[in-house]
C-alpha cells in the first residue's frame, strides 16, 4: 500500500513539473490526453460494472472539455474556428453526458475519436515545432 502511495504522490509531482514547465499549446494538449484517458477508463468501468467510477471518469472528462479546452478558446481572436470548436465540444459533452446516462460504449468511442482527431490536428500546428523547423 505504501508504495501505491508513493507512486500516486511521484505521477503527481511529475503531471505537475510537467504543467508548470509546459507551453500554452502542451497544456492543451495534456488537456486532450487527459480527457481522452479519462474516457478510456469510463469505458473500463462500464465494461466492468463499476457505475460509480464509470461516472468519476466520465464527470473528469466533461470538466476537461468544458472548463479546459471550450474555456480556453478564444472567440474574439479565434473566429469562426473558435465557433466550430466549440460547437464541437458541446456536441463532445453531450456524447459524455448519454454515454454516462445509458452506458453506451459507442458514445464513449465517438467522443474519444473526436478528440483524438482535434488533437492530432493539434499537435501538427505546434508552434515550438515549426520554430524548430519541424
Amino acid at each position: 500500500m505504501a508504495a501505491m502511495k508513493g507512486a500516486s504522490a511521484y505521477a503527481r509531482v511529475g503531471v505537475e513539473s510537467g504543467v508548470i514547465s509546459a507551453s500554452p499549446h502542451q497544456l492543451i494538449v495534456m488537456l486532450f490526453d487527459g480527457a481522452k484517458a479519462s474516457i478510456r477508463a469510463a469505458r473500463i468501468h462500464i465494461e466492468a460494472g463499476n457505475i460509480t467510477q464509470k461516472g468519476k471518469s466520465i464527470s473528469k472528462a466533461l470538466e476537461i472539455v468544458n472548463g479546459g479546452l471550450a474555456a480556453a478558446l478564444d472567440a474574439e481572436r479565434g473566429g469562426e474556428v473558435a465557433q466550430n470548436l466549440a460547437s464541437l465540444y458541446d456536441y463532445i459533452a453531450r456524447l459524455l453526458l448519454s454515454a454516462n446516462r445509458h452506458n453506451e460504449v459507442a458514445k464513449l468511442d465517438e467522443a474519444e475519436q473526436l478528440l483524438d482527431d482535434i488533437a492530432s490536428a493539434w499537435r501538427e500546428i505546434d508552434p515550438q515545432a515549426q520554430a524548430a523547423g519541424g
